[in-house]
């Protein structure tokens, strides 16, 4: 099953990251999709509830949940900076 996830996370992220990079529309949607994540996972730090990640034996600790939190935070303020307050390079 981890093999199964890798492969998926890899054949989803990178277009992701290609779309990210060339579309400020699409930062503006990561950066709410961010914001949202981060704030569920902060949500279940502070609640101390585990999460089972379906199809294996693993639970997300509240700890876990901290951590994906703060990162998901940071990644909502780049994707903020670059899809709302950093102007459009003009195109030549």
């Amino acid at each position: 099953m981890i093999a199964v996830l890798l492969t998926a996370a890899v054949l989803l992220g990178l277009p992701t990251l290609y779309f990210a990079v060339r579309s400020r529309e699409f930062r503006k949607f990561l950066a709410g999709a961010f914001f949202v994540s981060a704030g569920v996972q902060f949500y279940l730090y502070l609640t101390h509830v585990s999460v089972p990640l379906a199809g294996t034996g693993l639970v997300v600790t509240p700890n876990v949940s901290a951590v994906r939190s703060a990162v998901h935070f940071v990644l909502f303020l780049v994707c903020l900076y670059f899809g709302f307050v950093r102007k459009p390079a003009p195109h030549r």
